[in-house]
């Protein structure tokens, strides 16, 4: 099935030859703007956020940003998009299509995950099914429905309150019309067109627990796909996948964050203002911090599902002034004059 071609150097207003910095520091900028919890309207940015975060998923990683490129003439600004033949499989491991109790393919689809279906289609893990489970013969008890598996964009505020999602599985179930044999009164069901299949969209609410980590995966019990003959249902698996967000990083369940300082700031020491999750907070920079070292900021890092929470890593970066005035110019050359150091000693 042909989805719409998503253009990732459009959302996030950055050229094809963009660098790896231009694109992050695009992004960040973006995602401050289209930030839930700053826009007034809600769901627009919402809106708006999960697609620059699909765009900075796929453009912030060089093996991705490789191969969404390698698409070439295979891509077409605005219009239906399928993959080359052979492409899905050669380079990433999700996003196949499954297949129907009698053979036939069906394509599981999602809603409400933060993905779109080309991000799934092309990078995820749209439809990847997890095996077939037996009950016994299939005469007795007949066969387990397989597993399916999508992915979760789950920002960084759910892992730390939990939240609840809706989210919407398209996937093929048997059709009443013809008992899922595919015939009725000796000719082709008019219903499901021979198939033994209808497509039908389920609405589930998934609960996202406080202390999720990047890559769970939610379990929905019984939401996979149909059994065959009586068979339980298979299971529904959603792979959490941690949205990127313009203040942080993040390490296990430690929270990164760059810190600019001016050189004054360094040498001297300061009390700045820094971002957590939960408001911002001031801490105290020594007098003589490079550039490059980390403060700690304790227990303002992500939630453990085992208790407690990570930490928040400040990285500090010295800048300097692209423009000075004259009078500035004066000090600091009064400054080059009587100084002691030398950074190359």
């Amino acid at each position: 099935m042909p989805v719409q071609y998503k253009d990732y150097y459009e959302i996030l207003r950055v050229p094809r030859t963009a660098s790896a910095e231009e694109i992050k520091k695009s992004f960040r900028k973006l995602a401050r703007e289209f930030h839930p919890d700053v826009a007034k309207n809600k769901k627009q940015a919402e809106e708006k956020f999960k697609e620059l975060n699909e765009a900075y998923e796929v453009l912030g990683d060089p093996a991705k940003r490789k191969k969404y490129d390698e698409l070439g003439a295979n891509w077409s600004s605005g219009a239906d998009f399928r993959p080359p033949p052979g492409w899905q499989s050669a380079g990433r491991g999700g996003g196949f299509p499954g297949r129907g109790s009698r053979g036939e393919d069906f394509d599981f689809q999602f809603g409400g995950t933060g993905f779109s279906d080309f991000f799934e289609q092309v990078f995820g893990a749209r439809g990847a099914r997890a095996g077939a489970g037996f009950g016994g013969r299939e005469e007795e008890f007949g066969e387990k429905g397989r597993d399916i598996e999508g992915d979760l964009l789950v920002s960084l505020e759910e892992s730390v309150r939990g939240s609840v999602r809706s989210v919407q599985v398209r996937h093929g179930v048997p059709c009443e019309n013809c008992g899922g044999t595919g015939q009725r009164a000796r000719h082709l069901c008019n219903v499901c067109g021979g198939t033994g299949q209808v497509a039908r969209t389920d609405t589930y609410q998934v609960k996202i627990p406080s202390g999720v980590a990047d890559g769970q995966r939610l379990r929905v019990a019984g939401r996979g796909e149909a059994g065959v003959a009586g068979g339980a249902a298979g299971d529904l698996y959603l792979r959490v996948r941690f949205a990127k967000h313009p203040d942080f990083e993040v390490e296990d369940h430690n929270l990164i964050h760059e810190a600019e300082l001016a050189p004054w700031e360094a040498v001297l020491g300061a009390n700045i203002s820094v971002p957590t999750l939960n408001g911002r907070v001031n801490i105290k920079v020594p007098p003589g911090t490079h550039s490059g070292q980390k403060l700690r900021v304790r227990g303002r890092g992500l939630p453990r599902h085992s208790g407690g929470s990570g930490d928040l890593l400040v990285i500090t970066r010295i800048e300097v002034p692209g423009k000075v005035t004259e009078s500035e110019r004066k000090l600091w050359e009064q400054l080059a004059r009587e100084s002691q150091f030398n950074p190359r000693e």
